[in-house]
């Protein structure tokens, strides 16, 4: 093992050392074909067929498909190419550096989650490629951290790459099924501006949002009552009021008005529809108001992740840690390899308490046993009958 993780810990370094950020803003915001390039050179020399996707332009976006043996409904082993931006004032050393100490590799991806791809590789040294009988599919896609741009590319294809799914998210090792679903709104209110003096001059934007808010907050209650999943810490959805900005003066009437929210579902809420009840507040009270009312979506949403207790994924990786699978806040892209077909589970020997910030780590003890947790899975769903 002292040489499987040596290796690894190379892979890692090269891999740590090729910027992909991926970012709303534009400014931050980079290609991940380094990354690309960099996986198909060696899942090819292990004899795997590739499959390059162009997601975006603009930076240039790709997702990977390799794939090794043939059929249907094997192993999927996910992962995502991209980091979230830095701050390497906060780091003790480069963040493009893998640093080794107290039993931690240091880098920027480290945890979340670019060693999964060198793992995926050790974990094949010692499978002969002859004897899958179903295939081993490793997925690596773009912009996860941002627009998920990767994994939505795949599900609007309707590419389903297998029936079994491993994401290898930061999880500590806890297999995960469940995590709820995001959605982020925006509401626009374009009311007319006067003096203050005489409402009647104008239409107050505030004033309107003010009705608006007092609406989100009662769908807020009655959702959390009505939709209730203790598998999670919060056991009803979410809605966070998050950023407010209108007016310019205390003697003007406001003429507009902006509010931004989130949305954290529950597997029971159906996304779209409770943003589309939300929407009809928003134009019922800014039509009462006489000014002009949306709601705008700046990301898709993303729906909750729900995978079943008995898949048997799910019941292989409770066997392998003696954990029982559990349900996160953070969101995956398990929910769109669901709606493809596949069982999705999220784990990973990375940390979501490291991830996102100075100083990511993974722990290389984690790191061991999760190699020797994928060669068995590899074994049970490649290659026995």
């Amino acid at each position: 093992m002292t040489d499987t993780l040596a290796t690894v810990g190379s892979r890692l370094a090269e891999l740590v050392a090729l910027p992909s950020v991926s970012c709303v803003d534009a400014a931050h915001d980079m290609s991940n074909a380094d990354v690309v390039d960099t996986l198909a050179g060696w899942f090819g020399a292990a004899g795997f067929a590739l499959e390059r996707q162009h997601v975006a332009h603009g930076p240039d976006k790709l997702n990977l498909i390799a794939r090794l043996g043939s059929g249907d409904d094997g192993l999927v082993l996910a992962g995502h190419t991209d980091t979230v931006p830095y701050d390497d004032s906060g780091w003790d050393s480069d963040p493009f550096t893998l640093s080794e100490r107290d039993g931690r590799w240091y880098g920027l991806g480290t945890a979340d989650m670019k060693c999964f791809f060198p793992i995926v590789l050790a974990a094949l040294e010692t499978i002969e490629p002859a004897r899958l009988r179903r295939p081993l599919v490793m997925l690596a896609t773009a912009d996860e951290e941002s627009s998920m741009a990767g994994a939505r590319h795949l599900e609007q294809a309707g590419r389903r790459l297998g029936r079994h799914v491993l994401i290898g998210e930061p999880t500590a090792l806890r297999p995960i099924r469940k995590h709820k679903g995001i959605a982020i709104g925006r509401i626009v209110l374009a009311g007319r501006s006067g003096h203050s003096s005489d409402p009647g001059l104008g239409a107050n934007a505030l004033d309107c949002m003010h009705e608006i808010i007092g609406d989100l907050k009662a769908w807020r209650a009655q959702a959390a009552e009505q939709y209730r999943d203790t598998d999670f810490a919060v056991p009803g959805p979410t809605l966070n009021l998050g950023c407010i900005r209108g007016g310019d003066s205390p003697n003007r009437i406001c003429g507009e008005c902006e509010l931004m929210f989130d949305i954290r579902a529950v597997p029971g809420l159906d996304i779209d529809a409770a943003l589309a009840e939300l929407t009809a507040v928003v134009r019922a009270r800014a039509a009462a108001a006489g000014i002009e009312g949306r709601l705008e979506l700046p990301m898709a949403p993303l729906a909750a992740l729900d995978t079943g207790a008995d898949a048997a994924l799910v019941r292989a990786l409770e066997t392998a840690t003696g954990t029982a699978a559990a349900s996160v806040a953070f969101a995956t892209e398990g929910p769109f390899l669901n709606a493809l077909g596949s069982e999705s589970v999220i784990f990973g020997p990375g940390d979501i308490a490291t991830a996102h910030q100075p100083n990511e780590y993974v722990e290389i003890a984690r790191v061991a046993q999760m190699i020797d947790i994928l060669r068995d899975l590899i074994e049970r769903f490649c290659c026995h009958d």
